[in-house]
């Protein structure tokens, strides 16, 4: 009748990658002071007025059938026991009763339904809504909000949300619409037992609201516990060949025989509380319970009330227990999704750092393919500290092929990041075919880029889709020929099913070199005037470094290109290579040029061949 009060409410869930030695640390969902960011969450769900119309229509049906049922129980005692009542009479007292517990089974059915569909369909909704924004959102937000905790918030936190608008609003209303019929139907019953009924309830109540939320704690603990075990057993069994190439199953063995035991260890606290509360609870409500029925059979001996009266008001007092003894859960709960409600508004408030302007300039067509940086000073967000590139300059012809090589942190990425438009730079400005980024749409900007990234980057999903992620109307006769051009065309034909392959989570199922060529086929298939090679091949065998650099060379004919590499035997025969260092251009040239001038350049070529030659 009012639900389990002990163990309801959600626990937090822990991120994927909490270690058990910080179990104890690691933070629930936080707890809002407030209700009011709920008003997310119910606005949302008022999109659907006629669900919560029949929802609370089968609120208020199960409510009155609930209540209904006691006083069934008066009449049927005081007129089908009473000695003077008909086989017909008793036929027509039971029928009643059993018409009731109909309605109440329907009204049920009713309730659970609707209350359950618009839980989920408001968890979709905001899910969608966080995920649109988030789409929308710069890479410099992912840099000061971590992904694994985002991606708790769209899990865990939506999570709580289903659990309130699916469950704990439904429970709130239900046990408020009987507490207080509950309570009215007692003062008519009995008056006097009422008011000694009520006076005894905050007995029965503070146990419950002491012992729930020693429950809640150890329940939130006993979730982290069990998210220790999946991330350990994620860890080692991805890890596996590590762990049996140094011999340490038994360690791993016993790592886990830990975690597992501090789960147990967790669960039988949540269950001695749990027991302890239970059997308090059965001791006071039994206990009032006889009490009440002790006084009510004087008052039945002395003629006051009749049997059928102290029948219906016992079972009547345990419904509006049980009902206030629900609603101290339905706060604690209430405030727990408002602090998930806060969280996930966070996400769905937070504004693109880059977006379209106003009246957007549109880019020449068709394109060139020219690139500019004029005295371009940038610092990343999250190192406001330390200039990424300062009063950096470069002219960009089209058609033109431009390497740039430099030591670790010199600001070669950030070349890119900034091309694609991931970040704006403070001072200076950067062009694409004469327009100025920040007056053109960032869609169209990236429209005219392809990129080949340095880990071939690839999707859980087949082979056609990884494919045509850059052209998503591309025909598999399309395909085909951009994977002919990268070398990739043989590989894919071994596939068992050929382009509806599925490919493993981040492309698994292929080696390096034929990610790589997959990522080569899909920026063919983009057929952009601009191609930014990241490193495209720092990290191959020579076998598939050599098929990836002929696939490259197919690429970049025709385009303008911007190559990043630490390996510079691959960038010889670029137009012209930039030496970069601190973020500043230090030297430029051919490579013949740059490795007479004996610069940075020179010493960089040297120390490089100097060690291939030597291995």
């Amino acid at each position: 009748m009012s639900g389990d009060i002990s163990d309801t409410g959600v626990a937090a869930a822990a991120l994927p990658d909490t270690a058990q030695q910080r179990a104890d640390e690691a933070p629930a969902p936080p707890r809002s002071r407030s209700l009011a960011p709920l008003r997310m969450v119910f606005g949302t769900a008022a999109q659907y007025p006629q669900q919560i119309g029949l929802a609370l229509l089968a609120l208020v049906i199960t409510a009155a059938a609930t209540l209904a049922i006691p006083w069934r129980f008066k009449v049927i005692i005081d007129e089908a026991f009473g000695g003077t009542a008909t086989p017909e009479d008793i036929g027509h007292a039971f029928q009643y009763l059993l018409m009731i517990v109909v309605i109440l089974g329907i009204g049920t059915a009713m309730r659970f339904y609707f209350v359950s569909w618009l839980g989920e369909r408001v968890v979709a909704d905001i899910r969608l809504k966080v995920q649109r924004n988030l789409l929308r959102l710069s890479p410099g937000f992912y840099e000061e909000n971590s992904p694994k905790e985002i991606s708790s918030r769209m899990t865990s936190d939506t999570a709580i949300i289903e659990t309130v608008v699916g469950t704990t609003v439904s429970v709130a209303l239900r046990n408020t619409l009987t507490g207080i019929g509950g309570t009215l139907l007692l003062l008519y019953l009995a008056p006097g037992l009422t008011i000694g009924l009520l006076l005894g309830i905050p007995l029965v109540v503070v146990p419950i609201v002491f012992f729930g939320r020693k429950i809640r704690a150890v329940s939130r603990i006993s979730q982290d516990r069990i998210a220790d075990v999946g991330a350990y057993i994620t860890e080692v069994l991805s890890a596996m060949k590590i762990v049996q190439s140094f011999g340490q199953e038994a360690r791993e063995g016993e790592r886990f025989a830990k975690v597992v035991e501090g789960t147990f260890e967790t669960a039988r606290r949540r269950i001695a509380l749990r027991a302890a509360m239970t059997s308090i609870v059965i001791l006071l409500v039994f206990g009032g319970i006889t009490m009440v029925m002790w006084r009510g059979a004087l008052a039945v001996a002395e003629g006051a009330i009749s049997g059928g009266t102290i029948a219906a008001f016992v079972i009547t007092g345990g419904l509006v227990a049980g009902a206030f003894g629900a609603l101290t859960e339905v706060y604690g709960d209430l405030l727990r999704g408002a602090g998930a409600a806060s969280r996930l508004a966070e996400l769905l408030e937070a504004k693109p750092a880059i977006a379209p302007p106003q009246r957007p300039e549109k880019l020449p067509t068709p394109p060139r393919g020219s690139l500019s940086f004029r005295n371009v000073t940038f610092r990343y967000p999250a190192r406001p500290d330390v200039p990424a590139l300062k009063e950096f300059t470069l002219e960009i012809e089209p058609g033109e092929t431009i390497a740039i090589v430099g030591p670790s942190g010199a600001g070669k990425s950030t070349i890119f990041q900034l091309v694609e438009r991931f970040y704006d730079p403070q001072v200076g400005t950067i062009r694409i075919d004469g327009v100025p980024l920040t007056k053109a749409d960032p869609a169209d900007v990236r429209d005219r880029i392809a990129l080949v990234p340095q880990d071939g980057v690839l999707f859980s999903a087949n082979a056609r889709d990884n494919l045509r992620y850059g052209k998503w109307d591309a025909s598999d006769e399309d395909i085909w020929q951009a994977a002919r051009a990268a070398n990739a065309e043989n590989f894919l034909k071994r596939l068992p099913q050929g382009l509806d392959t599925y490919l493993g989570e981040g492309g698994t199922q292929l080696s390096g070199g034929q990610q790589q060529r997959v990522a080569i086929a899909r920026a063919l298939l983009r057929d952009a005037p601009i191609l930014l090679l990241d490193e495209a091949t720092s990290a191959l065998d020579a076998e598939s470094e050599q098929l990836v650099q002929q696939a490259l060379e197919s690429l970049m004919q025709g385009r303008t290109t911007l190559v990043i590499a630490h390996r510079l035997a691959t960038i010889r025969a670029a137009d012209r290579i930039i030496v970069m260092d601190e973020g500043r251009i230090v030297e430029q040239g051919t490579h013949e040029a740059l490795t007479k001038a004996g610069g940075l350049y020179a010493r960089l070529a040297k120390l490089q061949f100097t060690a291939e030659a030597a291995a």
